[in-house]
C-alpha cells in the first residue's frame, strides 16, 4: 500500500473538495464541501455526545434515500447547518438531486451536513459561516490537491491547546482501489502524548512521517476557558471517507463505523459529552446497472476479505489525515492568546539532519 498521487480524498475518483474561511479577525471560522457530482452512496456514524447535524437519519440502511449529492462540513456550530441550504440551491439549478418530477430542476439534492464549534473563537460570537459559504465552497470544488491546516471548516478549529485544522490523506491498495479521508480537527482531546509524540504518527505509510522525532519541549497546559463561552470547552471531529470499492448501503454505514478507530488511535479522549465526533462514509462506485458488478454487502461471506480491507484502511487514512491537520495548521493569534500549531509548540520535532 501507499498513498495516492496528492494523498489527499480528492485521489478517490468522483470526489471534489472545496473550502470557503474568512480568517480576518473577528473572523475564525470557514466551511468544507466534499462533492460527488455522481452521486455516491453514503452512511454515517454519530458518536460525540454534543452532536450538530442535518440530514443523518436519511443515511441509515433502513431508509429509502440511495445516494447523497455532497457532504457539508462546517464552522458555526448549530448556526452553520444554514450553509447547506445554498448547496442545495447550487445543485438545484444544475438539476442534481433526487428528481421529484419532470421539470429540469424538479430535484430534492441531498446534503447531509455536520458542524463544528468554533463560535467566537476569532472573538465574535456573531462571526461565523454566512448561509452562501456553502454555495462558494461547492462552486469551488476540485479533484486537485486539498488546502489543509487553517483552511474551509478547519479555520478556527483547535485540538485542546494546539490549533487544528483540516486534514487530508489517501491510500492505493494492492488491488487498485482506492480510500481516502479528510477531516476537521477540533477535539477536546489531545493528539498529541505525554512526550509530545502525535498519537497517530506511528501510523504513516513508508516515509510520510519520518521526519518527525521526540520533541524536547513539554506539551502546552491544556487551560480550561479555551472559548469565549462560559463553561467547558465545546468541540468536535467531524469528517468523511471514502472510497470507489462499490459498497453498498450498510457495508457504507459499517465503514464509518470502524473509521471511529481512526480517531481512537490519533486523538485521547474522543466520543467525550462536549464533542460531536461524526463520520460520513462514501461509495462512489457506480450503479450496478452501469457495471454490471454488484456492490459488496457485509452479509455475503464472499465479501468479508475485501471489506474488512477496506474498512481498515479508512481507519488508519484517517488517522493519518489527523496527523496532516495538525502539521500544516499555522498558529493564531485570538482575543484569548495565541494559539499555537504543533510546529510552533514543538520546533524540535522536525529533523533537520
Amino acid at each position: 500500500m501507499q498513498p495516492g498521487p496528492q494523498n489527499a480524498i480528492t485521489d478517490v475518483p468522483g470526489i471534489l473538495v472545496g473550502q470557503v474561511e474568512r480568517l480576518d479577525p473577528p473572523y475564525l471560522t470557514g466551511t468544507t464541501v466534499v462533492y460527488a457530482p455522481a452521486t455516491a452512496v453514503a452512511g454515517v456514524d454519530v458518536r460525540g455526545g454534543a452532536p450538530g447535524t442535518r440530514e443523518t437519519d436519511l443515511l441509515s440502511p433502513v431508509n429509502s434515500n440511495g445516494g447523497v449529492n455532497a457532504i457539508v462540513l462546517t464552522g458555526g456550530s448549530g448556526f452553520g447547518l444554514d450553509t447547506a441550504g445554498s448547496v442545495m440551491r447550487w445543485l438545484e439549478q444544475r438539476g442534481e438531486g433526487v428528481r421529484v418530477g419532470q421539470g429540469d430542476h424538479d430535484v430534492v439534492p441531498i446534503v447531509p451536513t455536520a458542524v463544528i464549534f468554533d463560535l467566537a473563537r476569532g472573538g465574535d460570537f456573531t462571526a461565523r459561516p454566512e448561509a452562501s459559504w456553502g454555495a462558494d465552497a461547492i462552486a469551488a470544488a476540485t479533484d486537485g490537491p486539498v488546502a489543509l491546516g487553517n483552511h474551509g471548516a478547519g479555520a478556527g478549529a483547535r485540538a485542546r491547546s494546539l490549533k487544528g485544522g483540516v486534514g487530508s490523506a489517501s491510500v492505493r491498495l494492492d488491488d487498485g482501489t482506492t480510500v481516502g479521508a479528510l477531516v476537521i480537527v477540533n477535539a477536546a482531546g489531545s493528539t498529541v502524548d505525554a512526550d509530545g509524540n502525535l498519537y497517530g504518527a506511528r501510523l504513516g505509510l513508508g516515509d510520510e512521517f519520518a521526519q518527525l522525532r521526540t520533541p524536547t519541549e513539554p506539551p502546552p497546559a491544556a487551560a480550561p476557558g479555551r472559548n469565549l463561552i462560559p463553561g467547558p470547552p465545546m468541540n468536535t471531529v467531524i469528517a468523511v471517507v471514502a472510497t470507489d470499492v462499490p459498497l453498498d448501503k450498510a457495508a457504507t454505514t459499517r465503514m464509518a463505523m470502524v473509521a471511529h478507530d481512526g480517531l481512537a488511535r490519533a486523538l485521547d479522549p474522543i466520543h467525550t459529552l462536549v464533542d460531536g465526533d461524526s463520520i460520513f462514509a462514501l461509495s462512489t462506485a457506480p450503479q450496478p446497472a452501469a457495471t454490471g458488478l454488484p456492490r459488496l454487502s457485509v452479509t455475503d461471506p464472499a465479501a468479508l476479505a475485501q471489506l474488512e480491507t477496506v474498512y481498515a484502511a479508512g481507519a488508519r487514512t484517517l488517522s493519518r489525515a489527523i496527523v496532516h491537520a495538525m502539521l500544516n495548521a499555522e498558529s493564531v493569534d485570538t482575543p484569548t492568546g495565541t494559539i499555537p500549531s504543533y510546529r510552533d509548540a514543538f520546533p524540535s520535532a522536525f529533523r533537520t539532519d
